[in-house]
């Protein structure tokens, strides 16, 4: 184990050196993807092998109670919070860059050799860090986590309302044409799925009255979602409509497909055999979503853009940096196009949320094996579609409520 630790080790530190020696202005956000991405592979790594290690620790194995899942858990939770405190104290340092002169634009996109080396510090000096506050840790990186969704859930608003109001703006009839025909298969696809669902999460034989009423609230919802769009008094449109309802479907198919193997209402879960490939592809798919949407939300304009930035940077492409102002000499100041300072944030809570999926909410009900599975998950992920149901809601009838507010 030591003699594979030292290998990877070494192969790592030679990878980091040549990647940092080429990452560029333009390629910073993507150096931090996948620093970040990295993280969740170094989690999912020891998640699986130091168990016996982490045993041998005499500041972390303190009982004789503790279990294999346990020390799994504090491994995972160890690489995430060296991870958050990494962006965290990015996040700190970043607050109040507001154009390209600042000296803490350079320490944003630059300086990646030093990055490296300590946030591989941070991640080795949270396995000296006490039981207890790797404990408060995971208790706030549920939280952490929430707020993570949260912020998935506010993206999706405004990416289905800016899709909706630019093909409105080019007010042609093959795009109002489309619109419609995106939105009648979105509702179909809806509500095709939650009858796949009834039959998946409800098989005969067993009283699965808690998955019947998931099913059926996500169906009312869509249902809700069409008449409060379409109404008159409301400024609504059938798309967004659509796309949130289909979301809500998928959320609630992810919400029951984490219930336990156990429960018999969990058609899909019957067969306690997880096979190695489904569990790499379920970890593929975590990585990738959660790196988009961290990626997606610090580097929109939708959140605490700075005052000097221009809103129009929306458009564009995500893995560029297009701050290349100080090409022009530093008597013209440029305004950085994004929040350095909320783009770290994103990621420290992404790594709150990484860790959950990894220590299924730090619930050891289930066998650590398994990827986001228990009840705690099964929650988070109902009441994720059902926030998303009440804020699309709120977007709807909040400009009636209070019309001398701008909301766009």
């Amino acid at each position: 184990m030591s003699c594979l630790a030292c290998c990877c080790a070494s192969a790592t530190c030679g990878l980091c050196s040549s990647v940092a020696s080429g990452i560029s202005r333009k390629s910073a956000r993507i150096a931090y993807c996948g620093l970040f991405g990295a993280s969740l592979v170094v989690s999912w790594i020891l998640r699986e092998t130091a168990a016996p290690l982490l045993e041998k620790f005499p500041w972390i194995n303190t009982s004789d109670s503790y279990t294999k899942e346990w020390y799994q858990q504090q491994a995972v939770l160890r690489v995430s919070f060296g991870n958050f405190l990494f962006f965290a104290i990015y996040a700190l340092i970043m607050i109040g860059v507001k154009d390209q002169n600042d000296r803490r634009d350079s320490w944003h996109h630059g300086g990646w050799p030093v990055k490296m080396i300590v946030w591989f510090l941070l991640v080795v000096l949270m396995f000296f860090v006490p039981n207890v506050i790797i404990s408060v840790y995971g208790i706030l990186s549920k939280f952490g986590a929430g707020a993570f969704l949260l912020v998935q859930v506010v993206l999706l608003l405004d990416a289905t309302h800016s899709w909706n109001d630019s093909w409105v703006e080019k007010d042609e009839r093959k795009w109002y044409i489309a619109l419609l025909v995106i939105s009648v298969v979105c509702y179909i696809a809806t509500y095709a799925f939650s009858g796949v669902l009834f039959m998946w999460f409800n098989p005969s034989g067993h009283d699965c009255g808690l998955n019947v009423f998931f099913i059926v609230m996500t169906m009312i919802l869509a249902f809700v979602f069409a008449i409060v769009a379409l109404h008159p008094v409301v400024n609504g449109s059938l798309l967004p409509a659509s796309v949130i309802s289909v979301y809500c479907a998928y959320i609630c198919y992810t919400g029951l497909s984490s219930e336990p193997h156990d429960y018999m209402c969990n058609g899909l879960n019957r067969s306690k055999a997880v096979t190695a490939s489904t569990l790499t592809l379920g970890m593929l798919t975590t990585v990738l979503s959660v790196l988009y949407s961290a990626l997606r939300a610090g580097s929109s304009t939708t959140f605490l853009s700075p005052p000097s930035s221009p809103r129009a940077g929306g458009k564009e492409a995500l893995l560029e940096d297009p701050e290349d102002g100080k090409k022009n000499g530093e008597a013209e100041a440029r305004p950085v196009s994004y929040s350095y300072s909320f783009f770290h944030i994103i990621f420290a809570l992404a790594s709150m949320y990484a860790a959950m999926l990894l220590s299924g909410w730090t619930d050891s009900s289930e066998s650590a094996s398994l990827i986001d599975v228990g009840w705690t998950s099964v929650w988070v992920r109902i009441c994720t579609g059902w926030v998303t149901a009440a804020l699309y809601i709120w977007t709807l009838i909040a400009p009636l409520i209070l019309p001398d507010r701008e909301f766009y």
